[in-house]
């Protein structure tokens, strides 16, 4: 079985459909996607609807990212509480929630904080940031012990997470598997790029392999939707997608 991982797509529509018609070339029969779908990206709306589409398979599981639970109730406190550390991640936030309708946000709402996957005797965590916080930050290059505390009390074989829109993996001493899936819609990387992953499962052992894969898309369409969204801040956004070097816009 083969099954493709996505993350923080964040309203980028085309790196989506993108990644879609590669998952389908590799064959993939299961799609985990871990949340983060509409925030400060070029066409929320669309990308929600395409997420609902795919819904109606069995085989598509989906989990709430930080920002989708941040949109799914929009409070001037928290519009407030972005604004403190970031103004313009805080004004796509209000131009977000003023896009989403009530269905869309209890949609939201809704998804799943976390879910448990058993296939063929693997068990599989689905989270957004860590097991513990949906924001918390599983980067690369961590000392294992501060990723063995934040996935402690956990019994799951593998742990895929997202939210930091940097692709990386860990092998705990516990022999536990933690993969970051990197990013779908805003990668944090100069090179553009989509990032997902494929895991492949034999069957017959429960052996299974896991890598990362890069996906081209139409960076430049996406940039100039971004900026006829016309909110503040959105020309740094929309430079983002071209070349990111740092994880938020400054």
């Amino acid at each position: 079985m083969r099954i493709a991982i996505i993350s923080d797509i964040h309203g980028n529509i085309d790196a989506l459909e993108s990644v879609l018609i590669d998952i389908k070339k590799e064959n993939c029969s299961k799609i985990f996607c871990l949340g983060d779908i509409v925030m400060a990206g070029p066409e929320p709306k669309k990308t929600l609807n395409k997420i609902h589409a795919l819904m109606q398979s069995k085989d598509f599981h989906i989990i709430q990212g930080n920002t989708d639970k941040m949109l799914s109730v929009f409070s001037f406190d928290t519009y407030n509480e972005i604004l403190n550390t970031n103004a313009v991640m805080a004004s796509a936030y209000l131009a977000d929630s003023k896009l989403l309708n009530d269905e869309d946000k209890t949609f939201l709402k809704n998804l799943p904080v976390q879910e448990e996957i058993e296939l063929f005797g693997i068990k599989i965590l689905l989270v957004h940031g860590s097991p513990r916080r949906n924001n918390e930050n599983i980067y690369p290059n961590l000392n294992i012990k501060e990723v063995e505390e934040m996935i402690a009390g956990t019994k799951a074989d593998i742990i895929f997470c997202g939210h930091t829109h940097m692709p990386c993996g860990y092998q705990t001493n516990s022999e536990q598997t933690i993969v970051n899936a990197g990013s779908v819609g805003r990668p944090f990387a100069e090179k553009p790029d989509s990032c997902y992953v494929i895991m492949d499962i034999n069957e017959d052992n429960s052996n299974y392999t896991i890598k990362h894969k890069l996906v081209k898309y139409d960076v430049e369409a996406a940039s100039k939707k971004i900026l006829e969204r016309n909110f503040e801040g959105c020309e740094k956004l929309a430079k983002m997608l071209l070349k990111a070097t740092s994880r938020y816009p400054e």
